[in-house]
């Protein structure tokens, strides 16, 4: 089996208005936009060198928890493997998902979100 190697976190941070934290980031903080997704706009990410937040509305956060985390990570299926192995609960399956990442998720004992991702062979990072 391949061992994992994990590339970096992105915290997902709610917010109450969407359009104005990425502004703020944007203007004020010197970030750039990596990517945004649904229409009407639900969630996108802002990065600034090797560092990514992604954004979300906090009415629409899923799934729910107390916090979320994005791992980036390299050979997912053999990592997904692994923790299907020790007996972890797979919160969200893994699959293909439209934003060009390969991810699956768990849930801690306290209730946060753990989701792991693989860019998908077509997705181009903008970070």
């Amino acid at each position: 089996m391949i061992t994992s190697r994990f590339h970096s976190i992105s915290p997902f941070l709610g917010t109450d208005d969407l359009p104005a934290a990425l502004a703020f980031y944007q203007d004020k903080l010197g970030f750039d936009l990596a990517w945004e997704w649904g229409s009407p706009l639900e969630v996108a990410a802002v990065c600034r060198d090797q560092v990514e937040i992604t954004l979300t509305c906090r009415s629409d956060a899923k799934p729910g928890g107390i916090s979320r985390i994005y791992i980036s990570i390299d050979a997912i299926d053999d990592y997904h493997a692994q923790l299907q192995l020790a007996g972890v609960a797979i919160d969200v399956t893994i699959g293909d998902r439209p934003y060009g990442m390969r991810d699956f998720s768990v849930v801690d004992p306290a209730g946060n979100v753990l989701t792991f991702g693989e860019p998908l062979p077509q997705a181009q990072p903008a970070c």
